[in-house]
């Protein structure tokens, strides 16, 4: 089950511990109808895993926040670190796929190349 993100409770979702996925998306956006059932089927398989959306139409300001120029766009952030961004429909292997690498992740090898790059995780 996919979560509404909004203007007030993104950031706290996104900066939790462990993976948060985000749909950006707009109900007049076909593709995004489409993605929308693959995109529940993986939010059942994986509870642990925040899966959220974000409709556009309602939040241009997150929408232009993260320079969305297409609909779906797909992010995946582990704790409140932006490990993908993608613009497309993927399809429900390659969502699967994705959350596998997305485990994978040393976060602290991650951190440790952010802070050697000057950047402030989060």
């Amino acid at each position: 089950m996919s979560l509404e993100l909004n203007e007030q409770n993104f950031e706290a979702t996104v900066e939790k511990e462990g993976i948060t996925l985000i749909d950006f998306w707009a109900p007049w956006c076909g593709p995004c109808r489409s993605f929308a059932p693959i995109y529940e089927a993986a939010s059942t398989r994986n509870p642990d895993i925040r899966f959220g959306k974000v409709n556009t139409e309602d939040e241009p300001g997150l929408a232009g926040a993260f320079q969305i120029q297409a609909i779906p766009t797909l992010m995946a952030f582990r704790d409140g670190v932006l490990l993908f961004s993608q613009p497309g429909m993927l399809p429900p292997q390659a969502l699967d796929g994705l959350i596998v690498e997305l485990r994978k992740v040393d976060m602290a090898e991650v951190r440790k190349q952010l802070a050697a790059q000057g950047v402030q995780p989060g």
